[in-house]
């Protein structure tokens, strides 16, 4: 299977992975034949990008967490924001009612315990893999986009914790700020929040506040830790200092925040927007590799490349020699450097032949083909 963007998928190939629904429901079933008029409704749903079936890339790409459990935790994280949202505005109108502002209180710790459960439930899915490495661009609808983006966050936040040997308290942590590193947007103005297209200067401010009201609202949340909070607060502050809110710098930001940092930015590159596509796995791990020490934590994006594969096994991908290939296998601390079988070349003797990109220095990755 391939990731394609749709406008590059040809009418009659077979959908590869099966296509949930805001509410988990089977939109589109694994194996479906893509016709003109549902490729047409996908466009309109705002999906960009669909894995498709194809006669060079027959390796089946598995999720590192569950099916099952990456929609219950969309929902379970969709929830939670949803019920916060309203629960803030119930609050305000209770104020002179202290029975009722208590009722509503617990009913919220309630909402912050069932992200506990989740980051546990991901945190046991996610040790039990057998080999802890990210090679999926999630496919997300935007309706969804900011909860299917903070399940991404875990689950990346997660692999790069386990590789830099966190206890399982820290990856309890890790994983509940993750989850809710976005809460404070649920008090930023859903106009903004949902703006098809670039923000203006003043748009951008507002939405940088959402770090610190997140943070401020958990504050007065019993049952999230302090670990978990910075995570919220921090996630945007820099190793440069040039973050917000604080703009902290180096060792004095929390280190938690540093590892949700760099996936927060990653799987926002990999994914698409009404206003840009999407970034393809390599060129985002190129953007972050090539800011570490100024954005990210040096040491944390070399762990990071460590378990991040940008070309997963099956993709197509065209060569500086002109020659094209399928990826087979990614050594270990080589992600842009993948193994890749010929199917296509000038010369006829190279098909079929096995080019290790780790010992061919000369010859690099040029592009991604979705059709040979």
């Amino acid at each position: 299977m391939r990731l394609i963007p749709i406008e590059s998928i040809r009418e009659g190939s077979y959908l590869a992975r099966t296509i949930f629904d805001d509410n988990g429901r089977i939109l589109l079933k694994e194996g479906i034949k893509l016709t003109s008029p549902i490729l047409k409704r996908l466009k309109y749903i705002q999906i960009y990008s669909l894995y498709v079936q194809d006669d060079y890339s027959d390796i089946e790409i598995e999720d590192i967490i569950k099916p099952e459990l990456r929609q219950k935790s969309i929902k379970i994280v969709k929830e939670t924001f949803t019920s916060i949202e309203r629960l803030q505005v119930q609050l305000q109108q209770s104020m002179s009612h202290s029975s009722k502002r208590l009722s509503l209180l617990k009913t919220q710790d309630e909402y912050f315990s069932s992200i506990y459960d989740l980051a546990q439930e991901l945190i046991d899915n996610v040790l039990s893999n057998k080999s802890v490495l990210v090679n999926l661009v999630d496919i997300k609808s935007m309706d969804n986009y900011t909860y299917q983006h903070c399940v991404n966050v875990a689950v990346l936040a997660l692999v790069l914790g386990i590789g830099l040997q966190l206890n399982k308290y820290e990856l309890r942590d890790l994983c509940v700020g993750a989850l809710i590193h976005d809460i404070g947007k649920v008090f930023v103005s859903k106009d903004i929040i949902l703006k098809e297209g670039p923000l203006t200067k003043e748009e951008f401010m507002e939405i940088k506040t959402h770090s610190l009201r997140g943070y401020d609202y958990l504050r007065n949340v019993q049952n999230i830790t302090s670990s978990s909070r910075m995570v919220v607060l921090q996630h945007h502050e820099r190793q440069d200092g040039k973050g917000y809110p604080e703009g902290i710098y180096g060792e004095k930001i929390n280190k938690l925040a540093k590892i949700v940092a760099i996936a927060d930015v990653y799987d926002a590159l990999t994914s698409d927007r009404p206003y840009r596509r999407a970034m393809l796995p390599n060129e985002a791990m190129e953007y972050i590799m090539g800011n570490a020490s100024t954005m990210f934590d040096y040491n944390y994006v070399k762990a990071f490349s460590k378990v991040i594969v940008p070309y997963p096994s099956g993709t197509v991908v065209k060569l500086s020699n002109g020659d094209v290939g399928v990826v087979e296998t990614t050594p270990l601390n080589f992600p842009l450097r993948p193994d890749v079988r010929i199917v296509k070349s000038l010369d006829k003797s190279k098909i079929g032949c096995l080019v290790k990109l780790v010992k061919e220095l000369s010859v690099v990755i040029s592009d991604i083909e979705y059709y040979v």
